[in-house]
């Protein structure tokens, strides 16, 4: 009887991997995940022969297994492991063994969990430099093509966009944020924005979860966030991007939001148990997305990797920890949910920075 059993449970595994290997993407979308990520290798990570690599991944998905097939033509030396088919002590042991400045990447169609270890954290507390690829179960179909246009690294453009948006935010007396005919306005100067773009080298760490793309900050005076903003996507419950067939428009007063029109019974409980925790509903985060693979129009389901959309991006809760603030309790704040601005033209001080669907830096 155990070894029908067995037999079954083998034959039902090969279905389904059978199954899943029909859906595989097309070579074309393969070979530009490969030519894509040789760039992150090349220019972003700065890895090189002279240190070992280590590729963490699962078959799940068929962009996991898109990039594992990349991640295979571009880094022929490297070590390969299927978390599936290892145990955690394997897994952590083989981490273990790499040296400073060594690179792993993990392909994950979830997120990989090791008994408490938190990967990417303790990863680079080695020394390691790290691509983490997470949540690709949350690309379905022509999303996943999406994802590896959005793994597209041109250092000109990200490096230099970036650079450019932060002297201005860090020099911005004010900004204000317009579309759909309305406009939130930040009276207020800003925190020391923070660069996603793909250059590490002021930075402690080596890497992150890619896509990239990002320039972030927030009001020095949270108080001084006002005005009105109509949010075409926002992060549900399920970590999921939402889009209403109408967007919705946040009221901001002192930086709080005191009402939401044409809510959605999902955007409504996003905010109710922010209010239920927190007492209010703060905006923090003024997010400047630069990846020019993601647009109002042509978006992926997992909320982490559309926030690199080019465009603006709010937080909603009190929740973030890059900028300590006086009265915002670590323990305390639970929150930080992205939601994402209908934007036609944003201005730092009388500059316009945005035009188009477009940074004019």
């Amino acid at each position: 009887m155990t070894a029908r059993i067995t037999q079954i449970v083998a034959m039902h595994s090969a279905a389904l991997t059978t199954a899943a290997q029909a859906d595989d993407l097309p070579l074309h979308a393969i070979d530009a995940a490969a030519a894509h990520l040789a760039d992150v290798l090349a220019f972003a990570i700065e890895h090189g022969p002279a240190h070992a690599a280590l590729v963490v991944y699962d078959t799940r998905t068929a962009l996991s297994r898109a990039l594992l097939e990349a991640y295979r033509r571009n880094l022929p030396q490297a070590s390969f492991i299927d978390f599936d088919a290892t145990s955690p002590d394997e897994v952590l042991a083989a981490f273990r063994r790499m040296a400073a400045q060594d690179l792993v990447v993990l392909l994950q169609s979830t997120n990989f969990r090791l008994d408490g270890f938190r990967i990417r954290v303790e990863l680079f507390k080695l020394g390691l430099k790290v691509i983490e690829h997470v949540h690709l179960s949350r690309m379905p179909g022509v999303q996943r093509e999406h994802y590896i246009e959005a793994l597209a690294y041109d250092p000109a453009y990200f490096r230099g966009t970036g650079r450019a948006l932060k002297a201005r935010i860090d020099t911005a007396p004010h900004a204000r944020v317009c579309g759909g005919g309305e406009t939130l306005h930040f009276a207020s100067a800003f925190e020391p924005a923070k660069l996603n773009v793909g250059d590490y080298s002021e930075m402690n760490n080596v890497g992150g979860q890619f896509p990239i793309g990002e320039v972030f900050t927030e009001a020095l005076d949270l108080e001084a966030v006002h005005g009105r903003v109509q949010v075409h996507v926002f992060g549900d419950t399920s970590y999921r991007s939402n889009r209403p067939d109408t967007p919705v428009t946040l009221v901001i007063e002192r930086g709080r939001v005191v009402a939401a029109e044409n809510a959605t019974p999902a955007f409504q409980e996003v905010l109710d148990i922010i209010r239920a925790d927190e007492g209010e509903v703060w905006v923090r985060e003024l997010g400047f997305g630069l990846n020019r693979a993601f647009t109002r129009e042509r978006r992926v389901d997992d909320i982490g990797t559309y926030e690199r959309m080019c465009g603006i991006h709010l937080s909603l809760g009190a929740k973030h920890g890059v900028y300590p603030k006086p009265g915002f309790k670590r323990k305390d704040a639970r929150y930080h949910i992205d939601v994402f601005a209908v934007t036609e033209a944003v201005y730092l001080g009388e500059e316009q920075v945005y035009q188009d669907g477009r940074w004019q830096v």
